[in-house]
């Protein structure tokens, strides 16, 4: 009854998330669907103790679909991965309920400390294609990680995050991932400080050429009136002779 409990959700999950599935069989040829089933028997083995056993399992699933999820891992309810390869995630890594998981997305850890060195992602984070989450700190629930970023640090609820390293650009999004999907229309920050940049810079040559033409109407005024005193020296010479 499990397993068919699980198929269920699994059907539920992958139809709310992925416009592209047509039928529930195909809930079956997913590689997300593969590679979280075989997690959750490696899992259990896991905590059992038999690690040899877990990693066994993990392993060939990773072969088969190109997903690693080390047995280790801690994931909630409703994970999906879209697509999923070149997926990894960590030994103490912590997912809440509702995560999705773009293609080439790393749950990483940094250096060989021993312990809590993977992030933890809360309730509904979306995570996009190509980003990296390196290090052992929490992403708040309802936040979104843009393609191809790189975060290393404590990411607020209700946040977006975008760039090299990644940075915070939206906050207070009550959005939630799950629904919109939208790994697309996020902000952009080097645009934004590109057209700032533009912006002043033709403030800047405006008031350069404003400074121009003043220099020109201020030497085109001295000479009018240095020729017009030289006019009434002449005159005065003449007078005079």
């Amino acid at each position: 009854m499990k397993f068919l409990s699980y198929i269920k959700e699994e059907i539920e999950v992958i139809k709310e998330r992925d416009p592209a599935i047509k039928s529930d069989w195909e809930v079956f040829l997913y590689p997300s669907f593969k590679a979280i089933l075989k997690y959750r028997k490696a899992h259990k083995q896991y905590l059992k103790g038999h690690y040899l056993r877990a990693r066994w399992i993990s392993q060939r699933a990773a072969r088969k679909t190109g997903i690693e999820i080390h047995p280790g891992a801690t994931i909630g309810k409703g994970l999906f991965i879209d697509h999923g390869s070149g997926v990894i995630i960590g030994e103490t890594a912590i997912l809440g309920d509702n995560i999705t998981l773009y293609q080439g997305v790393t749950l990483g850890g940094t250096g060989k400390e021993h312990g809590k060195r993977h992030p933890t992602l809360e309730d509904n984070v979306m995570v996009s294609a190509g980003a990296k989450v390196i290090g052992s700190f929490t992403v708040g629930k309802n936040s979104k990680i843009g393609a191809g970023s790189v975060v290393l640090e404590e990411v607020p609820p209700n946040c977006t995050v975008v760039g090299v390293p990644g940075r915070i650009v939206r906050m207070g999004d009550e959005r939630v991932p799950r629904y919109d999907m939208d790994q697309v229309h996020l902000p952009d920050p080097v645009l934004n400080d590109i057209r700032e940049l533009q912006s002043d810079n033709m403030r800047l040559r405006r008031k350069i050429h404003d400074m121009e033409k003043n220099i020109r109407c201020l030497t085109s005024s001295e000479l009018v009136s240095g020729e017009l005193k030289i006019d009434e020296e002449m005159k005065k010479e003449k007078m005079k002779s």
